[in-house]
């Protein structure tokens, strides 16, 4: 069960976001992230819990953000309800995309198992729903994901697999690299792994049909 720490920064100017604490692992039906954030000055800011299933889709997902709330699902495409800070007004949203997106490096692994790109397919468009800070303001947003290569590091723990991917933003032409281990992005826009207790958890390298 990879347990470590994220930086996030602003990826333009570098500026400090938050820190994410997190935990995840494999298990019976998916895969499951849970997290705390914290502000540079270590105040509590927010916390992610997401669960996929077999097939990579989020099956249960729940954003803090301040006092703003999120809890959502693949259901018709997907479906979630977004809560303000009093609780009183909650707002339900459904979009025909395959699943969410957001700051969290959860989002990144868990759009990588949706996809199960192997080095050798072309670029796969995806269609996702982002929850962007920090409001959890929901947003439509369509990517195009490839796989450029797989290659294995050797480490005191044994070989470590690394995929280096590339993300085209659609709407924009934007295009960065992503670069993850099993379940534990080693970097990305915005994202450093900072400490890291125990090698992340393997997944099949076979796509699913």
């Amino acid at each position: 069960m990879p347990r470590g720490r994220y930086s996030l920064h602003d990826p333009h100017d570098h500026t400090p976001l938050a820190e994410e604490h997190f935990q995840c692992a494999p298990g019976p039906s998916g895969w499951r992230y849970v997290s705390q954030l914290t502000t540079p000055a270590g105040d509590h800011s927010g916390s992610v819990d997401l669960t996929l299933d077999e097939l990579g889709r989020p099956i249960r997902l729940e954003l803090h953000a301040g006092s703003w709330q999120v809890r959502g699902a693949a259901l018709d495409g997907v479906t979630w309800v977004r809560t303000d800070p009093t609780g009183t007004h909650a707002t339900e949203g459904n979009v025909p995309a395959h699943a969410f997106t957001g700051t969290s490096p959860a989002f990144l692994v868990a759009t990588t198992r949706l996809l199960r790109l192997t080095p050798s397919a072309s670029a796969t468009r995806v269609r996702l729903v982002a929850f962007t800070d920090p409001v959890l303001a929901p947003r439509t947003v369509d990517q195009s994901w490839t796989l450029l290569k797989r290659e294995a590091h050797a480490t005191d723990n044994g070989p470590l697999t690394v995929e280096e991917y590339q993300v085209t933003a659609l709407d924009t032409g934007e295009q960065h690299t992503v670069h993850i281990s099993g379940d534990v992005v080693l970097a990305a826009p915005g994202i450093e792994l900072e400490d890291l207790e125990s090698p992340p958890s393997t997944f099949p390298e076979t796509p699913l049909d």
